[in-house]
């Protein structure tokens, strides 16, 4: 008895229109933490200029600066949940009855249709956005019953450049994702540590010169020195045969210089 109140209170949550919203929204919202980081995306976002519409998430390409107007490139994904389309394609199938089956089918195919056009009215607009959007089923199940409708999901890309996506379709192209935006990094430090060793090369060659020329300089005063030295010992040599004068007439004749201990 708990059980089944567990089960018609869940039941009682997802036949409400806003509840599943909700819940396909949490589910969407809870794949993008899991893969993205918080820069990478954000939640009602207005894709298009001029616009109130509002999709539920929005994710930040990779490869583009901005669109032209100083907004990034923008993937929007919106979240629906036709469950009771679903439920009576379901119940149809269950009770054998052919009849229902291809009506409740074509009623889902239809309810598709509409959400992939209402998606890409309102939120698809290049060059501010994507040239398509992601239109994402909460539940592998319903996810499935899209699939089996022959040829639904490639006229969805075809037509509305909407592409539909369950939680694992859409975990591995978030995953594709996450791969660009670390490979656009690489390529962006790259870049940089490019131009860096362009810069410390350039630097390099400005301060060879810099050493050439206190090279020169070196040599310069070496060879002072040196003509200096020679002097002096050439001096020395005339002085030999002057007589030296004792210290105190010696200081007489030339005064100490102020300062000098000597």
């Amino acid at each position: 008895q708990g059980l089944a109140q567990g089960v018609g209170d869940l039941k009682r949550v997802l036949s409400n229109v806003k509840s599943r919203g909700s819940f396909g929204e949490v589910q969407l919202a809870a794949l993008l933490e899991q893969v993205l980081t918080a820069e990478q995306y954000a939640a009602n976002v207005a894709t298009r200029p001029g616009s109130s519409e509002r999709v539920e998430f929005a994710v930040r390409m990779p490869g583009r600066g901005d669109a032209g107007d100083g907004a990034a490139l923008r993937l929007p994904i919106g979240a629906k949940s036709p469950t009771e389309d679903c439920e009576r394609l379901r119940a149809a199938q269950e009770a054998a009855d052919a009849g229902a089956v291809a009506a409740a089918g074509q009623a889902l195919e239809t309810r598709i249709r509409h959400e992939a056009r209402k998606i890409r009215e309102k939120y698809v607009e290049p060059p501010h956005t994507t040239d398509f959007a992601i239109l994402f089923l909460p539940t592998e199940g319903l996810f499935a019953e899209v699939l089996r409708r022959p040829g639904l999901t490639e006229a969805l890309n075809r037509e509305q450049r909407v592409v539909v996506a369950g939680p694992t379709t859409l975990f591995a192209l978030l995953n594709s994702l996450q791969m660009g935006f670390r490979t656009l990094a690489i390529e962006q430090r790259s870049v940089e540590v490019r131009e860096l060793l362009g810069a410390v090369k350039t630097e390099f060659e400005r301060f060879g010169e810099w050493i050439g020329k206190v090279r020169t300089q070196v040599a310069t005063v070496s060879k002072t020195l040196e003509d200096a030295d020679t002097r002096t010992r050439q001096m020395q040599r005339k002085l030999r045969s002057v007589e030296a004068l004792p210290a105190d007439r010696a200081a007489r004749v030339l005064p100490p210089v102020i300062g000098d201990d000597g």
